[in-house]
């Protein structure tokens, strides 16, 4: 028996053995060939792609076009599953991979109709753009089809193989992320769905205004909704089935200082997109010299652009302007014809296109998509709505990024070779959607800001303002045209010196045109402000500075109102004292920015939950917290709201305000353990960087996505937006998934001294060095050279193949 548990242990070290050989020997195999040289069908003449030892690629061609070409070759080197993502995401053939648990989202990004804008937009697009796509195009597929030894590990676990790439693939990422970039259409299914139980004026309350602003005069639309016997599941489908859009109290930074502030006498600009993190990274480095080209700086697989960077003349970024450029219709259904809906001059048939979603191992799902004169009818993405919602409406949504001539990909062309920021200001004309809050420097010392993008006219008779689902058989209600691109809130070369935007209200009270009604408070943007003018003199270390503080002006609002909670806890005392010594800086290593979170968080729910009702308040908890509505209900010691509307006794706001901080010492202690001096902000407020589809398998996840202690909350400049929903897989709270995805610096007097860091690493491929290699350093507010510095680390060259 003995020898036989011998041979047995043996024969089990040997599979081990020959497992791991196989491993290490995929491991070899996948990852790309960075050194050498290749002859590829597509390049009219010799490409060198030269990384550094960070895995940046510098691409040096004979032409723009071969240059992009390049620029496809290595997303597909490092990204290929990001992109295989992208365009199913794009396309809506989610669930073709991922099985049933994607067919929701299928369903209505098929009703979007992603894919039949990319269709128009690519019919529409510049012969420029054409040129440029179908070169990025040729130089992605060039790698698969000629090069690739292994597919990365994503596709080998769920046995896909990678198609080739189309032009439509590029355009459908583009609106996907105008998608990511505007969350206007659920704040009016939001407020649709508290018509049905709350007043305008408690909704104006729970959904505030900007601050000092008084709420858009609006019809009672609670009252029109009941006139139309509305049930709320009109909105929830369309809602429920959704891929994740812009949500409030994130966005991004940017600040230009003009040279006359600067140490250098030159422009310095800093830009932090904050989005959804993920693994790997949405952004990828790159540096693009060619003829009449030298730019550098965010790629992003998908796209044939530099996003934000610099090029030989200007620097520039972006934050989001979050306009009201979505509207929702309530399109009322013909009671005897389903095919046919109510119009200003009679009934009109619905358009319809006949969808087939395949989900992996499930029968094919076919797919009616409707459209109206308003756009494509989401609600559908649920099922047919009509006859389930009351008598026969379904949702259509007018949006700017899904019209033919948004040329995302064209206008991005453009500033990637402008070359002054009067040229940049000028080629946004043509820019359509997502709208941004662009700011330039160039070169000869001038800086500048502009809100490009189209921005929809409504009549003065339109008495819902955009804030809700409107009547679609009611002509009032449709849009009137569109602003003059010229109209746009901008700045050029202002007096104060500098020009920073962070989503707030990007003009004054007296401007005459309507952008939005969704302005993100303006904490962020003042601090920033605020630090720009303590220095009469600013260098790139203290643009880094800033983007490294963590000062929340929201939660030194409240901390007087925790800090006068009273409890009968035993840990109260000590609770307190760690709250006095954090303030408002929220430090990853010190406990007060965990209590303080954690009382709001409770405080909110006490606060809103009965109201709002437990299901709605608990689905809107990843996007919103609430805290302008806390902050105006303590303030006002709104009984109304504290109140529990299901118990019998009156609460008020002072024993809400008790009972929250008692909840969330209990909250803690049973996480975090009886010492409240060992308690830490970064052992919960951890930055995850989600990977799809694997961080949702437990085994997979620890290895595939990224972590990190995180400092920052949802309203410091260093931005780690504070997450209220307990993870489905994990049970955390707080954790960070929105942050600055990436963070640029750009020195226009000596552009070697520019610099950046996003949050991941440059490779997509698990096995990497690179896979993690900024994590840390982006977690530390840590850069890189933008631009190549010494000799590159690898040489690739591409040379022209037969096809």
């Amino acid at each position: 028996m003995r020898n036989g548990l011998r041979r047995l242990a043996w024969g089990i070290l040997g599979l081990v053995a020959v497992a791991a050989a196989g491993l290490g020997a995929y491991v070899w195999v996948v990852l790309p060939d960075i050194d050498g040289a290749l002859s590829v069908p597509g390049v009219t003449a010799e490409v060198r792609i030269e990384r550094d030892a960070d895995g940046i690629p510098t691409i040096r061609a004979g032409s723009r076009d071969d240059a992009l070409f390049g620029l496809g070759f290595v997303h597909a080197q490092d990204r290929l599953w990001q992109l295989e993502t992208h365009r199913r995401i794009g396309s809506g053939r989610l669930a073709e991979a991922f099985g049933e648990p994607a067919i929701d989202t299928d369903r209505f990004l098929r009703a979007l109709g992603v894919r039949r804008a990319a269709e128009a937009q690519w019919a529409h697009s510049g012969p420029d753009a054409r040129a440029a796509i179908l070169a990025y195009t040729a130089g992605i597929n060039a790698y698969v089809q000629r090069v690739m030894s292994a597919r990365p590990p994503e596709f080998v676990v769920l046995g896909l193989a990678f198609e080739p790439w189309t032009p439509q693939d590029t355009i459908a990422w583009t609106t996907m992320m105008a998608w990511d970039l505007g969350g206007n259409w659920g704040a009016e299914l939001l407020r649709l769905r508290l018509a049905m139980s709350l007043p305008v004026e408690r909704i104006n309350e729970l959904l505030p205004p900007y601050p000092g602003a008084s709420p858009l005069p609006t019809a009672d639309y609670t009252a029109l909704f009941r006139g139309l016997k509305l049930q709320g599941a009109v909105a929830q489908v369309a809602q429920l089935a959704a891929p994740e859009s812009g949500v409030e109290g994130v966005g991004s930074n940017n600040w230009v200082v003009h040279g006359s502030h600067t140490t250098t006498g030159h422009p310095l600009l800093a830009n932090d997109p904050h989005l959804k993190l993920s693994a790997p990274a949405l952004w990828y480095f790159a540096r693009l010299e060619a003829p009449g080209l030298r730019a550098a700086g965010a790629t992003m697989p998908g796209l044939p652009i530099v996003v934000l960077g610099q090029n030989a003349h200007i620097a520039w970024g972006f934050t989001n302007t979050a306009p009201d450029v979505q509207d929702l219709y309530l399109e009322q259904v013909h009671p005897d014809d389903p095919m046919q809906y109510r119009t200003p001059d009679g009934w009109a048939r619905f358009e319809t296109v006949a969808e087939t979603i395949r989900v992996r191992g499930k029968p094919d799902i076919p797919f009616l998509a409707r459209g109206t004169r308003h756009g494509p009818v989401i609600s559908d993405a649920g099922g047919p709505t009509d006859g389930a919602t009351g008598p026969g409406h379904v949702l259509a949504m007018r949006w700017t990024a899904l019209d033919a001539d948004v040329g995302a990909v064209d206008a991005g062309l453009e500033i990637n070779r402008a070359r002054s920021a009067a040229d940049f200001v000028d080629k946004l004309r043509r820019y359509v959607a997502p709208m941004q809050n662009m700011v330039v420097a160039d070169t000869a010392g001038h800086i500048a800001m502009v809100s490009a993008g189209r921005v929809p006219l409504r009549r003065a008779d339109n008495d819902l303002k955009g804030l809700v689902p409107a009547p679609g058989w009611d002509a009032r209600y449709d849009w009137a045209g569109f602003l003059d691109p010229t109209l746009t809130p901008r700045e050029i070369d202002p007096a104060r010196g500098f020009i920073a935007t962070a989503n707030q209200r990007v003009h004054g009270p007296d401007y005459p045109h309507f952008i939005t009604s969704e302005w993100t408070v303006p904490y962020r943007h003042d601090r920033i402000v605020e630090l720009l003018a303590a220095r009469p003199k600013h260098d790139l270390a203290s643009l880094r500075a800033i983007q490294a503080d963590e000062y929340s002006g929201a939660t030194a609002r409240l901390l007087p109102v925790i800090r006068g909670a009273r409890s009968a806890h035993p840990l109260a005392w000590a609770a307190q004292r760690e709250l006095v010594a954090a303030g408002a800086t929220m430090s990853a290593d010190k406990a007060g920015p965990l209590i303080f979170w954690a009382w709001a968080r409770h405080l909110t729910e006490d606060v809103f939950a009965d109201e709002v009702g437990p299901a709605l308040f608990e689905a809107q908890l990843g996007s919103r917290n609430f805290r302008e509505a806390l902050e105006g209900v303590l303030q006002r010691h709104d009984g109304w709201w504290c109140d529990n509307k299901a118990t019998l006794e009156t609460e008020t706001c002072e024993a809400q305000v008790d009972r929250a901080f008692t909840q969330a010492l209990d909250e803690l202690q049973a996480r975090h353990g009886n010492d409240v001096s060992r308690w830490r902000w970064g052992d919960a407020h951890i930055a995850r960087s989600e990977h799809r589809p694997f961080s949702k398998v437990g085994a997979l996840a620890r290895w595939f996505e990224a972590r990190v202690p995180v400092g920052g909350d949802t309203y410091t400049v260093n931005v780690s937006k504070v997450n209220y929903r307990a993870d489905p897989l994990t049970g955390e709270r707080y954790l960070s998934e929105h942050g600055p995805s990436f963070r640029g610096l750009y020195d226009l007097a000596d552009p070697s001294q520019s610099r950046v860091m996003h949050s991941t690493g440059q490779s997509g491929i698990v096995f990497s060095p690179l896979y993690h290699r900024f994590v840390a350093p982006w977690a530390g507010v840590r850069d890189v050279p933008l631009w190549a510095a010494g000799p590159p680390a690898h040489t690739l060259v591409l040379a022209p193949g037969a096809p």
